[in-house]
């Protein structure tokens, strides 16, 4: 089966690798960019006054890779000072690369689970390094729980230029269509429609394989119907729900 793969190139090679170990054959079509924000006063304000936080929760992987390049996040741990939560193994494994053991990582991949394991919020402050569109159900938990969250947005995510061999895949027909965020459902419509493709109506009618719910939400709301969602809300979970295809 020809699997679409819409996350940034760079996120994609290893999620490629382990399809075609699967027997897929990966089609990289990046619907998304991630752009760092530039000369972020904010963040650095928060990283030099790290000790007034209880917890720094990271919610994906490009938000660990932009804050914890500046070093603070790893002196304060090995001072044990900030606690550190990870929602999902990726993003776990992301903070792993740099010497940063998480204290909480929430059984289930969505971040209104990570509330219950940061214990009692009240009176204290948790720093939520994002990107510009994230959801407000988590900074919103954390102020009913009593806590003080202190969003502060690291990155953007951006449309990004149509891989052209992709784009062709995509007209000749494929199998599987993969969604691992909310962005890259957007992003997908809107490309292929620029690029003269009905995204609900494609070639060869794929399936197409949501990440988790909020996900799956997003291709709901964008009118896709033919959904199948991970069961773990990983890469591995989407190569398995994948594998029970019968197409």
């Amino acid at each position: 089966m020809k699997v679409l793969i819409t996350r940034p190139r760079a996120q994609s090679e290893s999620f490629g690798e382990a399809l075609r170990t699967a027997g897929f054959e990966p089609i990289y079509f990046p619907v998304i960019e991630i752009h760092p924000i530039e000369e972020n006063v904010a963040l650095e304000r928060a990283l030099s006054k790290l000790d007034r936080y209880e917890w720094i929760v990271f919610t994906s992987v490009n938000a660990v890779d932009i804050v914890a390049l500046s070093g603070e996040l790893a002196k304060s741990k090995g001072n044990e000072g900030v606690k550190v939560a990870a929602v999902g193994p990726s993003t776990a494994d992301a903070l792993r690369k740099y010497n940063i053991e998480p204290d909480f990582i929430p059984e289930e991949y969505v971040a209104e689970a990570i509330l219950p394991g940061l214990g009692d919020l009240r009176g204290k402050w948790v720093l939520l390094p994002r990107a510009e569109m994230a959801r407000k159900e988590l900074p919103e938990a954390i102020f009913h729980a009593g806590g003080v969250p202190h969003e502060i947005v690291v990155y953007k995510t951006l449309p990004a230029q149509p891989d052209l061999d992709g784009l062709d895949a995509l007209k000749q027909g494929v199998d599987v269509v993969t969604f691992t965020s909310a962005s890259t459902v957007q992003n997908f419509s809107a490309i292929v429609k620029q690029n003269g493709l009905d995204p609900l109506h494609l070639p060869n009618d794929p399936v197409f394989a949501c990440i988790g719910p909020v996900t799956e939400q997003a291709a709901r709301e964008e009118g896709f119907s033919k959904l199948v969602i991970a069961n773990e809300y990983t890469a591995d979970g989407l190569i398995k729900i994948i594998e029970s295809l019968n197409r």
